[in-house]
């Protein structure tokens, strides 16, 4: 029992040192890993040394500073394309940003967080860097409140007690999320204008898997002046739509059943028209 005890503290201190990389700092000395994690310095240093020969950081051998190696890559490439989810959303996300020239994202809920599963930049919305991985408040972003679809009222105060405010434009009221959420509910997709970032925008729509639960969500996004909301809000959510049927149709789900027995459409009829450039909705 002894033995068990060490063996499952060494194994939480090293994910201790390897999420003290996630702080944001690229680069770290042994005394910033020692104090991110609470562990002593030469304990620090062992821990560094044995992750360095599994090629889970890397030291520099002229600054001396450790950063993530290559093990995590291999391990966070593998665990995505054995996500359902991801496999499905990934070739139809790609096409959407070509297209679109905005950004197109997929994510599912952990905890009280929403979790990139993939992002691809159009040429209209280039980043420096990949949303993949990351994790973003679920009441101040598209995917989160359509994610927050899947929870009702009680669940989601207990999961969120108090919204936090990241612009004068987050809803941080409970009841302003209820009134959102039934919005996104009865028109089938969600918007986020500057709630989490200023100047930026999406229109999201849920993913549903088999059972019909909402699993996942994707989005458009993109600066305010590229993505227009009020002059292409109807069409970047009849494609958003269609985008997340099409996936949740490879997930397994075969919609809601019509009045006559037959499948009926999810895209609503206010967001439905002329054939959207990507995605192939149920129709």
């Amino acid at each position: 029992m002894a033995s068990d005890q060490s063996n499952n503290q060494s194994v939480e201190r090293a994910a201790s040192v390897l999420n003290a990389f996630l702080a944001g700092r690229p680069e770290l000395r042994v005394s910033d890993v020692a104090k991110a994690t609470g562990l002593g310095t030469s304990t620090a240093s062992r821990l560094l040394a044995t992750l360095e020969s599994l090629d889970f950081v890397e030291r520099d051998p002229i600054s001396g500073l450790y950063r993530l190696g290559t093990a995590p890559i291999t391990l966070g490439g593998v665990a995505l394309n054995q996500h359902p989810v991801h496999r499905e959303a990934r070739q139809i996300a790609q096409d959407l940003a070509a297209v679109l020239g905005l950004g197109a994202n997929v994510a599912v809920r952990r905890g009280d967080t929403m979790f990139y599963l993939l992002n691809f930049e159009g040429r209209n919305a280039p980043r420096s860097f990949v949303l993949t991985g990351q994790r973003k408040p679920l009441h101040a972003t598209g995917i989160g409140k359509c994610l927050l679809l899947a929870l009702d009222p009680a669940e989601r105060r207990a999961m969120i007690p108090r919204p936090t405010g990241f612009t004068p434009y987050t809803i941080t009221e409970h009841e302003r999320l209820d009134e959102e959420l039934a919005v996104a509910a009865h028109r089938g997709y969600a918007t986020e204008i500057e709630e989490l970032a200023l100047s930026r925008a999406c229109v999201a729509a849920p993913i549903r898997d088999a059972s019909g639960t909402i699993v996942a969500a994707i989005s458009i996004s993109g600066p305010l002046s590229v993505i227009d909301l009020p002059a292409r809000q109807d069409e970047l959510a009849r494609v958003v739509i269609e985008s997340a049927d099409s996936i949740s149709v490879g997930l397994g789900y075969v919609g809601p059943v019509g009045p006559h027995g037959s499948l009926g459409s999810s895209v609503p009829p206010q967001a439905q028209g002329p054939a959207a450039p990507v995605g192939q909705g149920r129709g």
